[in-house]
């Protein structure tokens, strides 16, 4: 039998989620930064795309924790 739906901590874990994304994001920043001159366009190019799709995450986890408050 399938576990009942437990959301008793979701917006603890939509939380985690937000800090670990923010994370991600300031740790390619950083990488950026350091071996700009480095990597090639190509992979600089990867990584702001991850980033921009992180965005993305972060507003849709954001919105998600709000619906999550308001149960």
């Amino acid at each position: 039998m399938a576990n009942p739906d437990n959301r008793a901590d979701n917006e603890v874990h939509l939380q985690q989620h937000i800090e670990h994304t923010q994370a991600n994001m300031r740790e390619a920043e950083s990488y950026l930064d350091e071996h700009a001159g480095e990597i090639s366009a190509d992979e600089k190019g990867i990584i702001e795309a991850k980033n921009e799709r992180r965005k993305e995450s972060l507003s849709d986890f954001e919105a998600e924790k709000q619906d999550e408050a308001g149960r």
